[in-house]
């Protein structure tokens, strides 16, 4: 099973467009979930699967609008979704989340750019740590990427620290807009287990340089 990897972004991506991934103000959900998930392809690049966090695996009833991905690939999600009763979902919409495997510093040939954003929220759950950001933009493309600035080892526990880089690409700083992110934890499970701990910064407006801690998880593998 292909995870797929994502450099750096414009903005987030629609896997697919129904009216969810319209601005419509007249269009009312009904009863529906909108989280970050996992959703899989299968040997024709049809989605058939969502995977959560906590590693319920949701099969998607079949629908126009679901093909044309990448065959037998994990892609990680924000998913608008109504559950329908033995295990099954209607898929609205689903919108790619920039999810990299985190490079070490000399990967970049410049200097790491860590160009300040608002942090909406930040939180660990499953194998992965998520994030929507809030940048100011305008009209340029901002580049995005986890760096990885190695792991320290201390009494017998390990921290790994990671930082956001990110280039708003000398962008003028007019209105926010919300850039969803995920770091794929579980791509240290053969270096880290539960007791050591994950250290993530990122340079915020207002605060500058922040440093958030975060416990590794019990990565679960998927079936």
């Amino acid at each position: 099973m292909k995870r797929l990897r994502v450099w750096a972004s414009v903005w987030l991506i629609c896997l697919f467009a129904l009216a969810a991934c319209k601005e419509d103000d007249g269009y009312v959900y009904p009863s529906v979930l909108t989280e970050f998930i996992d959703a899989r392809t299968d040997y024709s690049g049809t989605l058939f699967q969502l995977i959560s966090d906590d590693g319920t695996i949701l099969s998607i009833r079949q629908r126009s609008g679901l093909d044309g991905l990448v065959k037998d690939t994990v892609y990680r999600t924000v998913s608008v979704y109504e559950r329908e009763g033995d295990g099954e979902v209607y898929l609205y919409s689903a919108q790619l989340v920039l999810s990299m495997f985190p490079v070490t510093e000399d990967y970049f040939k410049d200097d790491i750019k860590t160009d300040p954003v608002g942090i909406r929220s930040i939180w660990q759950s499953g194998n992965y740590l998520n994030m929507i950001l809030t940048p100011l933009v305008k009209d340029q493309n901002h580049a995005y990427h986890f760096v990885d600035y190695g792991i320290v080892e201390n009494d017998g526990t390990k921290a790994l620290r990671l930082g956001l880089y990110h280039d708003r690409n000398k962008d003028e700083e007019a209105f926010t807009r919300e850039v969803y992110l995920s770091v794929p934890l579980w791509a240290y499970s053969d270096e880290l287990d539960a007791k050591d701990s994950v250290f993530f910064q990122i340079n915020t407006y207002g605060q500058g340089m922040t440093v958030y801690k975060f416990s590794y998880p019990e990565i679960k593998p998927y079936q």
